[in-house]
């Protein structure tokens, strides 16, 4: 039998997430551009029908991770960290 406490210490929101099986290369463009029509608008359209799209993004954000995670590029989560350090 499964414990509760089993299933919590394997689980890992990356399992759950919508990119899984799709070509990592479209999750790293050469543009790090948010602009409609870019290279990172197919990853972030995946990204944003993503069940775990806010635990990626913040992983993301606290990682200092390039590329598109959570709908959100390197650029845009370096402003949100910047933005939470002046705070």
């Amino acid at each position: 039998m499964t414990g509760v406490h089993e299933h919590t210490a394997t689980y890992d929101w990356r399992d759950e997430a919508a990119c899984v099986g799709e070509d990592p290369e479209i999750f790293f463009p050469l543009s790090d551009s948010a602009a409609p029509g870019s290279e990172a608008s197919l990853a972030r359209a995946i990204c944003r029908r993503c069940p775990v799209l806010l635990a990626c993004r913040t992983w993301a954000i606290e990682r200092g991770e390039d590329g598109i995670w959570g709908a959100t590029t390197a650029a845009q989560r370096r402003s949100v960290r910047r933005a939470a350090t002046d705070r």
